[in-house]
This record gives C-alpha cells, structure tokens and sequence, in this order.
C-alpha cells in the first residue's frame, strides 16, 4: 500500500508516523509532505530517512491512502484533489458536518464507512473522539438523555508553537522575568484558560460547539449535550469531567464493568488517593481511561465520570490508522 501523510512534521504526523509503524501496517511506498518550511528534511521510519516532499506538486495518483494532518484550510484545498486517487482520512475540521462525509470512531461507527461518496473519512475532535468511546456503550444499555461536559485540554491540542510557549513562560515565570503571549489570549502558564478556539454569537466557543455537533452525528441527534472547553498547562493528554442522564436505571458496578470490558475504554477507579488516572498517566497510551465513577446524588438516572486520554494518540492519530484498518478491512 502506498501511503501520503499531509503535515507529515507537525504533532500528529509525526505521531501517525509512530502508530503506522508501531502497528506494522503495510506500507509499500512513503510519502512525507509538507510545506516550503520543511522542504529539505526528513522524518525516520522503520530506520530509514525518508525526505520531506512538497504538497504543491505532489502527484496523488501515486498513493492509496492519505492522511491529512495539516488544517483546515490545507484539507479544504488538497483533500479532493487527493480522494480522486485514494481514501482520505482527514484530521482537520473541515469535512467533519458534510452529510457526505462519515465522522468515525471505529470501536463507535464503523459502518458508517459503508458509504463514503466523497472517499474522504473524517476524524472528529480529539475531546469527542475520547468522549464518544465511553457514552457508546452506555448509551447501548441505558439510553443517554443529556451530557454535561468540561474539559482540561493539554497545549498539543493547539499545536507545537503553544507548547513551546508554555514551557518558555514557565521558564520565566521561575526566573522571574516578564510573560508574553502569543499562541494564547491569556498567560497558559500556571493558569487555566476557558477559552478554545473562536466565539461563537451564543457564547460558546467553536471546539465547544464542535464537541456538541460531532457527538450528536457520530452517537445519537437525540442526545443533549453542553460543553465548556479550558486550555490547561499540560503539555499532552486531555481530561474530561463527564456528567451523564439516562433514562434507564444504573448500578455504579454495571457501568465499571461494562465500560472495561469495552473496546478502547480501560476503567482506574479505586477511591483511595492516586486511585485515579491524570493526564500525565495516559501519556503514550491507547486507551481512555475513566476514573471517580460515582453517582450524581442531585439526580435521578445520572452519573459523574472522569475521562482522560492521549489526545496525540486516541484523538488523532491513533483514531486515523484505526479508522484506514477499519476501512480496508471492510474491504473497501
């Protein structure tokens, strides 16, 4: 299989490098883009240097796999060209609310891929994607009504240049020398900020309005959902304080063992201290796991969870390698 990975030098290319060889996937031939910026330079995989190519010029005829990791704006503009030749699965957000577009989690929707008129696969949010693995098999067995949900996302959910800044702001803040931002509208160091992406006219934010939408096409268009999304000074892995109503009666110890027993889920709950997983915990890790499982004593039928994962890995790349395994497997 020959295989094209847009943005091959930022987070997640570079993270979609790692799985594609971690997994052992069959790739024939490699092809690394990216921009002016990187031309020249070259990423390692299976021990060899393969260059970086130009996205401009690049002839997509040659690959049967894309994946696009570079933008919106990239995706918008290449992603057809590409999916004339091969199946794109694109990171970026812009194909995401196409009807002609399947949003996929494989351990949610898989057959969803069924029918894919454009040839382009579209990977959701990364707090969505970490979100849905654990309602989907709740949902199944107790029907959900509505979801709360406040996240503490990490820097690398914005990019390399946000992580380097908050590292170089704590840095200062230690050494006592003045704070810039740039990559953020507050100081990330030391600081949480309820503010991602740009506002909408209601007040909501575009990734909180992002997690609303995406939940509701790739799960269930009955299911309430409201968000409120918070940049957190953690490099990687988000954290999600998950509040769910169902209409069905629960027992804490059903949805321990069911979520543990489901695809992509990994339960660390023991209520004594550190009996729970932190973001610096699923570091590097496949799974979402989910901590403090409890019920909502204000509430009828509801829960409260703690969810956290690798959004480099689960929310990204990960989710785009099981999303082409899935694919072809189906026989595509």
């Amino acid at each position: 299989m020959n295989i094209a990975i847009v943005g091959a030098t930022g987070n997640v290319g570079r993270k979609i490098l790692e799985v594609l060889e971690k997994k052992n996937f069959r790739v024939d031939n490699l092809y690394l883009l990216a921009s002016t910026k990187s031309l020249g330079s070259s990423l390692n995989f299976k021990g060899k240097d393969v260059k970086i190519e130009l996205l401009e010029d690049f002839d997509f005829s040659k690959v049967d796999l894309t994946f696009f990791s570079a933008g919106g704006k990239i995706s918008e503009k290449f992603a057809p060209k590409a999916a004339k030749n091969s199946i794109v699965v694109d990171n970026s957000s812009f194909f995401r609310m196409d009807p002609e577009v399947p949003l996929i989690v494989p351990q949610v929707n898989p057959n969803d891929m069924k029918n894919t008129p454009k040839n382009i696969i579209a990977n959701p949010n990364c707090s969505t994607a970490q979100l849905v693995i654990v309602l989907k098999p709740l949902h199944d067995l107790f029907k959900i009504k509505r979801v709360v949900v406040s996240t503490y996302q990490s820097t690398s959910g914005a990019g390399k240049a946000p992580m380097d800044e908050m590292v170089e702001q704590t840095m200062s803040i230690i050494n006592s020398k003045k704070v810039s931002s740039e990559n953020f509208t507050k100081q990330i160091a030391f600081n949480a900020i309820p503010h991602i992406d740009d506002f909408a006219e209601d007040g909501y934010t575009k990734e909180e309005l992002k997690m609303t939408r995406e939940t509701k096409k790739i799960l269930d268009d009955k299911i309430e959902l409201t968000a409120t999304c918070v940049r957190i000074p953690v490099k990687v892995s988000h954290a999600e304080s998950v509040n769910i109503e169902f209409e069905k009666p629960f027992t804490v110890k059903k949805i321990s063992e069911t979520l543990n027993n489901s695809p992509g889920c990994k339960v660390f709950d023991k209520r004594e201290n550190a009996g729970y997983i932190t973001p610096v915990d699923a570091v590097g890790k496949n799974e979402t796991f989910v901590s403090r499982i409890r019920e909502d004593n204000s509430k009828n039928n509801s829960l409260n969870l703690w969810i956290v994962s690798d959004n480099l890995l689960r929310g990204a790349a990960l989710n785009a390698v099981e999303i082409a395994e899935t694919y072809f497997r189906m026989g595509k």
